[in-house]
């Protein structure tokens, strides 16, 4: 599994549903998250079941739980694929909880050649780190949740 001097990428395990679900029902975690709206529990269930069938389908995509090697559960991160104007692009998602944000994580995952990141306009803290890795926004579309701006890097 992926790991970086402070935080340590893992599949998630049944004893994290608590978590995943925490983070699903926080209405600030999830203002810029899909719709917007807060999940139930069935509804975090068929998300977690989501995760683990990109994980089937390749164990380099998907969610996986970021754990602070000093600490605890921060978040989680990881490749999703996604449809862009057609074209199959792999984004990284990041989710942090509110007591671990502001504290360079999301800019310790840098492994794809090429990556997207699909940012909702008004998320200014996800577009803060987005530049801060070196992405730039290149095009702005309008997904099944609405607006989103597509911000991009390809690595050499």
């Amino acid at each position: 599994m992926w790991s970086s001097p402070r935080i340590q990428f893992r599949s998630y395990r049944k004893e994290d549903f608590s978590f995943l679900f925490g983070m699903l029902s926080d209405s600030e975690m999830m203002t810029y998250i899909g719709d917007g709206g807060v999940k139930t529990k069935q509804e975090a269930l068929a998300f977690l079941h989501w995760i683990h069938t990109h994980e089937e389908s390749d164990p380099d995509l998907g969610l996986k739980v970021l754990v602070e090697k000093e600490s605890e559960r921060i978040g989680h991160a990881g490749l999703v694929p996604q449809q862009v104007d057609g074209k199959e692009e792999v984004e990284i998602g990041y989710w942090i909880i509110n007591e671990f944000q502001g504290r360079g994580y999301a800019r310790e995952y840098r492994d794809e050649e090429r990556y997207i990141s699909l940012i909702q306009p008004d998320n200014t803290a996800s577009v803060k780190i987005a530049c801060s890795i070196g992405m730039q926004r290149s095009k702005r579309l309008l997904m099944n949740e609405g607006e989103v701006d597509v911000y991009m890097i390809t690595i050499k």
